[in-house]
């Protein structure tokens, strides 16, 4: 992998949000589809089946939900964050491992979050977890232009406002698509996945972040 050929000082890690620094599958991703559903059926007139036929293939063909919509139907970015990304019990929800602190640390170089989620819920969700300080920068939907990953334009103002050298950075991410995207502008791509399966744009694969450092030695 070509960051590990890097003195630590000189590499970027980014890090993906959901079901990689933590795990939202549980409770949160739960809530979020919910809200989602909720919300194409009070605008959009579907039932639960529509909308969730509606939220699975925008999801799919554009990699969020709200680029689907913005783009075939001119909905207000905003005005769907605010209505879907709800969670007053927020610190009760969120599911991570203490250890991932550690890793971090261990790490060395530049850390970064880029995440396809509003500023406000990353930033909750960092703060309930105890990450913030662990993080140079945080990297929401927001200033993609609500263009995010697996789309290049995300990726490309993100290595603009930093001044990065994409060969410098690694993508760490649970979805195959952004490591995709980021593996064609020479990133280097950790997949965070329990499955077993090779790809050949994966350059690693860690069942947790918490594994990172040793393997990077290694």
């Amino acid at each position: 992998m070509r960051i590990s050929r890097l003195p630590p000082s000189r590499r970027v890690w980014i890090f993906d949000l959901d079901n990689t620094l933590h795990d939202a599958r549980v409770r949160i991703f739960p809530s979020m589809h919910d809200q989602i559903n909720a919300y194409l059926r009070r605008h959009f007139g579907v039932d639960e089946e529509g909308a969730n036929r509606m939220r699975r293939d925008f999801w799919q063909r554009y990699g969020t939900t709200l680029r689907g919509l913005v783009r075939h139907h001119g909905t207000d970015p905003k005005h769907f964050l605010a209505e879907t990304h709800v969670f007053p019990e927020l610190a009760e929800m969120v599911v991570h491992e203490n250890a991932v602190r550690h890793a971090l640390l261990r790490l060395g170089g530049t850390r970064l979050v880029f995440s396809n989620a509003p500023r406000h819920y990353v930033e909750d969700v960092l703060r309930a977890i105890d990450l913030e300080r662990y993080f140079d920068a945080v990297y929401t939907i927001e200033d993609t232009g609500y263009r995010g990953k697996p789309h290049p334009w995300g990726f490309h103002r993100l290595l603009r406002r930093h001044h990065l050298d994409p060969h410098r950075c690694a993508l760490i991410d649970d979805i195959l698509e952004n490591l995709r995207a980021a593996h064609r502008l020479g990133m280097s791509t950790v997949w965070v996945s329990a499955g077993g399966r090779r790809v050949p744009y994966v350059d690693l694969r860690i069942a947790s972040v918490t594994e990172l450092p040793r393997r990077i030695r290694t």
